[in-house]
C-alpha cells in the first residue's frame, strides 16, 4: 500500500540511505552492496517529485521498509526488490525492465507485492481478496514477498497519523484482521505485538489512551513488585546452582486489552500485565528449571502449556506455567532455550538470520512454514473466487489449536472446534473424500463430533463413499471445507453431465436423431461456438439447465449438412429412476412419487425439477414451454421417496404407537412426526413424513392406518 501524493513542492531531499547500507554492510558482499547502492538510485530517480502524506520524499518509504529487513538479515535479492516494491505500481516502469537490470528474482519479489492495478473487479472487497490472493500465492513460492509486505505494511502502520481518520481505521482493521495473524503465524513476534499495538491506537485511539495512561501508572506502581518478583526468580534458580536468563516483560496493550474485552475484566482486575522469560541452555534445562520454579511457586491449575513437545503451527516452542507469586499475584513464566528464544522473536526469517546453524528447531519452522504455503498453493488450485480463498485463510490464520492423533501416534494439530471429518482431510484429500464412519478413542463417534486434545482418533473409509454437503455445516478446517465443495461440485458435474445426456438424446430424438451418429468435428464445432467448452461440459450445463436439451440438438443438427429436421416427430419422455444424484431434485412443494403423473422443469444451477401434474408450479408449464420437459417414472425403480401425510384421530393412551405399528407393517419407514392435539374436541392432529417406494405402497399405509378405530380421517400432504 501506498500512502503518496504527488504534490511537487516540498523540502529538498536529503540522502535517506546511508543508515540502510550501514546496517546491510555487516553481511552483504561488496558486489551485494554495491547493488544495493544502484538499486537506492534507480528507486530515487522512479519516484523523483512522489512525495508521502507526511511530507518527506516518496522514497522514503522504501528505504525505511529494506531497512527493517535488513535487521532480519535478509538477502540482497529481497532489500533490493524492496527498494522497487513499488516503482511497478506507482512509476512507468514495467516488471520486465526490473528483470533485466536485477534478475527474474527481484523482478518476480516486486510482481508478488505490487496490486492488481490493471485490473477491473467487481467490487473493493473482491479487489481486496484478489490482492491478497495474488500475493500470498506468490508468497508460497517465496516466503521473502510476504517478509517485504510485512515490513512495507509495519512501515505504512509506523507513519499512518498522516492519513485521514476513515481510512487509518480500514487500514488498521485490514492490519489486524490478515497482516498481524499472517506475522503471527510466520513466527515474526515483534512485528505480529507491533501490529497489533498500532492497529488498536488506530481504531480505538481513545480506549488506547485510557489503557496507555493506566499502564504507565501501573507501572509505576507495581515497580516494586516487579522488581521483587525477578530477584526472587533469580535467587530461586541461583540457590539451585541453575545457569539461567531470567527477564522480565510488560505486556503489550493490545494483549491486556483482548483479555479485558473477552473475559469482561477492568484493567484493576488484569494483574498479569508482566510476564517473565527464563532462558536456558538445552531442551532438559528447560524441565529442571520448571521444576524448580514449581517447588518454590504453587502453579495455578489448567495453567501450563508444553509447547516444546507440542510446537504451535508457527513453530513457535517454550514452557508456559502460571505461577502464584511472593506477594501472591498470578505471574506467567515461559522458559526456553536460547535456539527457542531466537525463532520466537524471528519465525522464518531465521533461516537467513541464522543460515549456519543446523538447530533442528529450525528445520522444523522451515517445514511447518513450507507445508502451510504449500496449502496455500492447494486452496487456490481448487475452483472458487478470490474471496472464498480470503475465507479460508481467514480460517487458518486464527487456530485456537487442538492436538490429537492418529492410530499409528501420530500427532495432527487442528483448530479448536475441528471435528473427525476436518481430521480426515487433515490426514488426507483421498481419506475424507470416503469417510464413511470415525471412531474417537476406541469408540464410534458421530461425524460432527468436536475433538480434544488428546483423543485417538479412526477413520473408516469406503471405496463407494463420497464427499457429503451437508459436512460444511459443522466443519471448521479450511482445507476440508475446500475439498468438499470442490468434491460436491465435481460429483455434481458428473451427475449432471449424465443427466445432460440424457435430455440431449431425448431432445434428438424427438428430432429423429441418433446421438452415435453426431460425428466428433461437429461437437468440436460446437464447442468452439460455445466459447470453448468441452462436449462433456457442455453436457453438465444442460443438466443444471443452464443450457436447453432441445437448443443444442438443433445446433448440432444444424452443424450437420446432411441431416434433415423431422418436425412431425413424436415427443418422447425422459425416464426418472430416482437415483441420478443431485443432478435431479424432487419438488417439495408437492413431493413426487412413482405413480404421480410429473413433468421435468429446468432450473438454471439446479438441475432438473420433478413436479406432479397438479402441482400450482407445475401448471404454469405453458408460460414458459422450453424450460418444461416431459418425465415419467422407470417402473422398475425401486428407491424409496419422502411423502408426507396428515392423521386425524381420537385421542389416547398408546395412539402414536398404534399408527407406528400400522405404518411398520406396511414395511414404511417413518422419517419425522409432530404431534397436535386440540384439547376442546379430545382430537389429534399428527403429520408423518413416511418413506414409500410408490403409490400403490402409500395407499397400503394409508389403508392400514384407517383401520384403526380412532382414527377420523388421513389425507396426503403436498406441501
Amino acid at each position: 500500500m501506498t500512502l503518496d501524493s504527488r504534490e511537487v513542492p516540498h523540502p529538498v531531499e536529503v540522502d535517506l540511505a546511508s543508515p540502510l547500507f550501514k546496517q546491510a554492510a555487516v553481511y552483504l558482499k561488496p558486489r551485494e552492496l554495491s547493488l544495493l547502492e544502484e538499486a537506492y538510485q534507480y528507486s530515487r530517480k522512479a519516484h523523483q517529485g512522489q512525495f508521502r502524506k507526511t511530507g518527506e520524499p516518496y522514497v522514503s518509504h522504501p528505504v525505511a521498509v529494506s531497512q527493517i529487513l535488513t535487521s532480519w538479515n535478509l538477502d540482497a535479492p529481497a532489500l533490493i526488490a524492496a527498494l522497487l516494491h513499488d516503482v511497478v505500481e506507482d512509476t512507468h516502469i514495467t516488471k520486465a525492465e526490473i528483470g533485466q537490470k536485477y534478475g527474474e528474482v527481484v523482478a518476480d519479489l516486486v510482481d508478488g507485492v505490487s496490486k492488481l492495478d490493471k485490473i477491473s473487479f467487481e467490487s473493493q472487497k473482491h479487489e481486496q481478496a484478489e490482492n491478497f490472493r495474488k500475493m500470498l500465492l506468490a508468497m508460497a513460492k517465496d516466503v521473502r514477498v510476504m517478509l517485504i509486505k510485512l515490513a512495507d505494511r509495519l512501515h505504512n502502520m509506523r507513519t499512518l497519523t498522516a492519513m485521514q481518520p476513515q481510512k487509518r481505521r480500514r487500514i488498521a482493521k485490514e492490519t489486524l484482521e490478515i497482516y498481524a495473524p499472517i506475522a503471527n503465524r510466520l513466527g515474526l513476534n515483534d512485528v505480529y505485538r507491533e501490529l497489533q499495538e498500532l492497529s488498536l491506537s488506530h481504531l480505538y485511539p481513545n480506549r488506547y489512551k485510557v489503557l496507555s495512561k493506566a499502564v504507565k501508572r501501573a507501572r509505576g506502581n507495581r515497580k516494586e513488585l516487579i522488581k521483587k518478583v525477578l530477584g526472587s526468580l533469580q535467587d530461586c534458580l541461583r540457590d539451585h546452582k541453575f545457569e539461567a536468563t531470567v527477564s522480565g516483560r510488560e505486556k503489550a496493550i493490545h494483549s491486556i486489552y483482548r483479555k479485558m474485552t473477552t473475559k469482561t475484566l477492568s484493567f484493576a482486575e488484569v494483574f498479569d500485565i508482566y510476564g517473565f522469560r527464563v532462558v536456558v541452555k538445552d531442551i532438559p534445562s528447560c524441565y529442571v528449571a520448571l521444576g524448580i520454579l514449581h517447588q518454590r511457586y504453587k502453579p495455578v491449575p489448567g495453567k501450563f502449556k508444553d509447547y516444546i513437545a507440542i510446537p504451535k503451527a508457527n513453530g513457535y516452542q517454550s514452557l508456559h506455567s502460571t505461577l502464584l507469586s511472593p506477594v501472591g499475584t498470578p505471574i506467567e513464566v515461559q522458559i526456553r532455550t536460547t535456539n527457542m528464544d531466537q525463532i520466537a522473536e524471528s519465525g522464518v526469517a531465521s533461516h537467513w538470520l541464522y543460515k549456519e546453524t543446523d538447530d533442528t528447531s529450525l528445520s522444523e519452522l522451515q517445514t511447518r512454514t513450507h507445508q502451510w504455503m504449500q496449502n496455500l498453493l492447494q486452496l487456490q488450485s481448487e475452483p472458487g473466487n478470490a474471496a472464498e480463498f480470503l475465507e479460508h485463510l481467514k480460517l487458518d490464520l486464527f487456530p485456537d489449536e487442538v492436538f490429537v492423533f492418529t492410530p499409528k501416534g501420530k500427532i495432527i494439530s487442528l483448530p479448536r472446534g475441528a471435528t473427525t471429518i476436518d481430521f480426515a482431510y487433515a490426514v488426507h484429500t483421498d481419506v475424507g473424500n470416503s469417510t464413511l464412519a470415525a471412531k474417537v478413542n476406541h469408540e464410534p463417534a458421530p461425524l460432527n463430533t468436536e475433538l480434544r486434545s488428546g483423543d485417538r482418533v479412526e477413520i473408516i473409509t469406503s471405496k463407494q463413499a463420497t464427499a457429503n454437503p451437508h459436512w460444511l455445516r459443522f466443519i471448521v478446517t479450511s482445507k476440508a471445507r475446500s475439498q468438499i465443495r470442490h468434491s460436491v461440485k465435481s460429483q455434481q458435474h458428473e451427475e449432471s453431465a449424465l443427466l445432460g445426456a440424457r435430455l440431449l438424446k431425448q431432445a434428438l430424438n424427438d428430432l429423429k436423431m441418433e446421438p452415435d451418429t453426431i460425428a466428433r468435428e461437429h461437437w468440436d464445432r460446437l464447442a468452439k461456438e460455445y466459447t470453448g467448452k468441452t462436449k462433456n461440459e457442455i453436457l453438465s450445463e444442460i443438466g443444471l439447465g443452464k443450457q436447453l436439451a432441445i437448443v443444442v440438438a438443433r445446433h448440432l443438427l444444424a452443424l450437420d449438412d446432411n441431416a434433415e429436421t423431422q418436425t412431425n416427430a413424436q415427443k418422447t419422455s425422459l425416464v426418472i429412476h430416482g437415483t441420478e444424484g443431485m443432478a435431479l431434485q424432487f419438488a417439495k412443494c408437492c413431493h413426487p412419487i412413482p405413480g404421480d403423473p410429473i413433468i421435468g422443469y429446468l432450473k438454471k444451477g439446479h438441475g432438473l425439477n420433478i413436479h406432479t401434474h397438479d402441482c400450482p408450479i407445475s401448471r404454469r408449464a405453458h408460460n414458459d414451454p422450453h424450460k418444461w420437459i416431459d418425465v415419467e417414472w422407470d417402473p422398475d425403480s425401486s428407491k424409496s421417496f419422502l411423502v408426507k401425510i396428515c392423521v386425524l384421530a381420537q385421542n389416547g393412551k398408546g395412539l402414536l404407537g398404534k399408527i407406528a405399528t400400522k405404518v411398520s407393517a406396511a414395511n414404511a419407514n417413518i422419517e419425522t412426526g409432530n404431534f397436535e392435539q386440540n384439547d376442546s374436541a379430545n382430537y389429534a392432529e399428527i403429520n408423518l413424513s413416511i418413506l414409500v417406494t410408490n403409490r400403490i405402497h402409500l395407499a397400503r399405509v394409508i389403508r392400514n392406518v384407517r383401520s384403526l378405530d380412532e382414527v377420523t380421517r388421513i389425507t396426503r400432504l403436498k406441501s
